[in-house]
């Protein structure tokens, strides 16, 4: 697959798409967009694919959404592009394969948005955090301020938004956006170990425990109980479940690497 904007690599069963906007750090316009929902495509797709992983190159993750193509857009205009983000971020929380933001950089405005669609987040201990669309005049057009809220509660994220400030990976990790902070010099190979130990699982059940998780999020725990319990039925009768209670039985490590999903 050749895209312009984005690197596509895949081994071992793990995906990493690869931000490639070096001029503008890596900021987003429309054919950013569409190379990354065209990635991300492939990858749902792919059944060999069991985590997909989303970095930057060089020092920035998403310096932002790209400032030049949004000031040459009439209000429609503007409505179609923050649509088309919007709806990108909700492909990404919503597919069946877990995912892993490498927060390499800067994560600016609809890069800190796009960090918040993830299932995982670390980041190395240089990286930092913004949403500046205040200081510009408008609002965060990615869902950033649907997202943030229930990241780290109403207060935290409405004192981020209003003053625009910049924080560093310590004190988001402290307000719960990052599961962990590495060493600028560990980062990758902690990135890719997490990566791993995801894809040693079961494929199959981190899919259905993810849209259980996901469909439960704004119910009441009477409904979402009922959720759990459809899930969690699916698994019986799937190949990963009969290896699963096969290993466990056999007192071995299950293998499910080599279990098409």
């Amino acid at each position: 697959m050749t895209l312009k904007h984005v690197l596509l690599e895949k081994e071992d069963g793990i995906a990493v798409i690869r931000f490639h906007r070096p001029e503008a750090l890596n900021a987003l316009n429309s054919q950013v967009l569409e190379d990354i929902a065209a990635a991300v495509e492939n990858v749902a797709a792919d059944e060999g694919v069991r985590v997909v992983i989303f970095t930057g190159e060089g020092k920035s993750f998403i310096s932002g959404a790209d400032i030049h193509e949004m000031d040459n857009k009439t209000g429609l205009g503007i409505i179609d592009y923050s649509r088309k983000g919007a709806a990108l971020f909700r492909r990404i929380e919503t597919m069946t394969k877990p995912t892993i933001a490498a927060v390499n950089g800067y994560a600016f405005g609809g890069g800190f948005e796009f960090v918040l669609c993830t299932d995982i987040r670390i980041a190395h201990e240089k990286a930092s955090f913004r949403l500046p669309e205040v200081s510009l005049g408008i609002v965060p057009g990615f869902n950033g301020t649907q997202r943030l809220p229930k990241c780290i509660g109403m207060p935290r994220a409405k004192e981020l938004i209003f003053t625009g400030r910049r924080i560093f990976a310590r004190e988001a990790y402290d307000m719960g956006i990052l599961n962990r902070v590495t060493s600028p010099e560990s980062f990758w190979e902690e990135v890719m170990a997490e990566a791993n130990l995801i894809a040693d699982n079961s494929a199959s059940a981190i899919s259905l425990v993810k849209a259980a998780m996901t469909a439960g999020e704004d119910v009441s725990i009477d409904v979402g109980k009922d959720i759990e319990l459809g899930y969690m039925t699916a698994c019986f009768g799937t190949p990963d479940q009969i290896e699963g209670f096969n290993s466990f039985k056999e007192k071995r490590k299950a293998v499910f690497r080599n279990i098409c999903v």
